[in-house]
């Protein structure tokens, strides 16, 4: 991946106008067609505000209409550096940081944050090849019982292709009817499965894959090229974020946050500057709203 510094969006971003102007034209790219003239015609700027108008009927079109822009107070540079700084990382940061970062009040902070994670959710193609599955649960320090089962946390599951992307979702719990259902429906048939001796996974080869376990309760972490490292090695990453950077994170917006950080992990290896791929998802949601 190329390496976008801040030097690098002050340059290509310095003013509200050019975040407009950007815009404008990844919504756009042939051209704006005007309804009333029935054709592409050049759109120019309306002084302080935020749209543009045709050439010849003057009818106004927005850049930011049916974005998470839309109807926003903030300026477009604050989103833009927002952006910025939750994709600048592995962890991101939180809105705590973004309300002193960008000179915000934090309910102002809060929204764009949760907004902005909002374009990190992404549908992934099914994954295939050797894929490791695992199950964990997150959540704060509680009094009790300790790994699966713990009181106060939220189960999680993970799929995960080695050398490539994962899925992640919040379960309600870690049982076969849960856990198959979500393989059976994110990896390629003919794959192999890679998981621990978790009896839920016991029906894997009967969904027609290949299954190898490892048996941690025996303290086997690898066997040949079985193992669940990779999966493990994410399940890390996410909890040290979550507890270094975000400190708590409700099990309602629990999904959201793991949705930034899978965002994060699948576009890790991309060419393109992850700021700009994030910014690229603007213009592809609202196509997606335009054709439902």
């Amino acid at each position: 991946m190329k390496t976008y510094t801040i030097k690098d969006f002050e340059k290509q971003f310095p003013t509200n106008d050019s975040c407009l102007d950007f815009l404008l034209k990844a919504r756009y790219p042939k051209g704006v067609y005007c309804p009333k003239c029935q054709k592409v015609t050049t759109h120019y700027r309306i002084a302080n505000r935020k749209v543009y108008g045709c050439e010849f009927c003057g009818s106004q079109i927005s850049p930011t209409a049916n974005t998470i822009f839309h109807k926003s107070d903030t300026p477009l540079l604050s989103w833009f550096h927002a952006m910025f700084l939750m994709s600048s990382t592995k962890t991101g940061i939180s809105a705590k940081q973004l309300e002193r970062e960008l000179g915000v009040t934090y309910k102002t902070a809060w929204r764009m944050f949760k907004e902005i994670r909002k374009l990190m959710d992404e549908n992934i193609n099914p994954l295939c090849g050797k894929v490791e599955v695992d199950e964990t649960y997150i959540g704060g320090k509680h009094e009790g019982r300790r790994g699966r089962g713990a009181s106060g946390k939220t189960p999680v599951m993970g799929v995960v292709e080695r050398d490539g992307n994962a899925i992640v979702k919040v379960i309600p719990d870690v049982k076969a009817k849960t856990l198959l259902p979500m393989i059976w429906n994110n990896v390629v048939k003919d794959s192999t499965i890679y998981t621990d001796e978790l009896p839920s996974y016991n029906l894997i080869t009967k969904l027609g894959y290949a299954h190898e376990i490892v048996q941690h309760c025996a303290k086997q972490y690898v066997r040949g090229i079985a193992h669940v490292n990779t999966v493990e090695a994410l399940w890390s990453t996410i909890k040290r974020g979550i507890d270094g950077v975000n400190h708590h994170v409700s099990p309602l917006y629990l999904q959201s946050y793991l949705d930034s950080y899978i965002y994060r992990y699948n576009h890790r290896q991309n060419e393109n500057p992850m700021f700009l791929s994030l910014l690229d998802r603007i213009s592809s949601m609202v196509k997606v709203e335009q054709l439902s």
